[in-house]
């Protein structure tokens, strides 16, 4: 129970921080590049697990 009070207390002030974080220009852009990296990654695995998809239907 001790630490699920602790994890509840880490993600309510990494919220904190990160929402005080992003009121500055730097901060901005900070989320911004993490949120490009982020969609930019999903897309890679989105269309590697469509090519391989694609990749066994063809060896049937």
């Amino acid at each position: 129970m001790k630490s699920v009070l602790w994890l509840t207390i880490g993600v309510v002030a990494g919220f904190v921080i990160a929402h005080q974080v992003n009121q500055t220009t730097e901060g901005r852009r900070f989320f911004a590049n993490v949120d490009r990296k982020a969609r930019d990654f999903t897309e890679a695995v989105s269309e590697g697990y469509h090519a391989r998809e694609a990749e066994l239907r063809d060896a049937r």
